[in-house]
């Protein structure tokens, strides 16, 4: 039977980083099932919003989904913008029946 170099400090060593590795191992492990318990999760609610946007928008592409709030947020605008018109209307309307029937 060959000889062995080592020494018990050595084998007492080895058994350190071997149960250190072991946990290392285990950690990594409870990782994985939580990283892969997220994902399933994440791809879940992915594809219920998905489907909550093809009924609500009628697509589920994010690109054309910008498009569609960029068209949203200027339509809003310009009703902003009419409604400024018409508030500014009626004051103009209001200091002109107060100048000609003024106190």
């Amino acid at each position: 039977m060959p000889k062995t170099t080592m020494s018990p400090v050595d084998d007492q060593s080895l058994e350190k980083e071997l149960a250190g590795l072991k946990a290392d191992y285990a950690k990594l492990r409870d990782e994985k099932v939580r990283a892969e318990q997220d994902l399933a999760n994440l791809a879940a609610q992915l594809a219920e919003l998905e489907t909550k946007a093809l009924a609500d928008y009628g697509t589920a592409d994010p690109d054309e989904l910008a498009r569609l709030l960029e068209a949203k947020r200027q339509e809003n605008a310009a009703l902003v913008a009419g409604y400024r018109d018409h508030i500014q209307a009626v004051r103009q309307e209001l200091d002109a029946i107060d100048r000609e029937f003024g106190d």
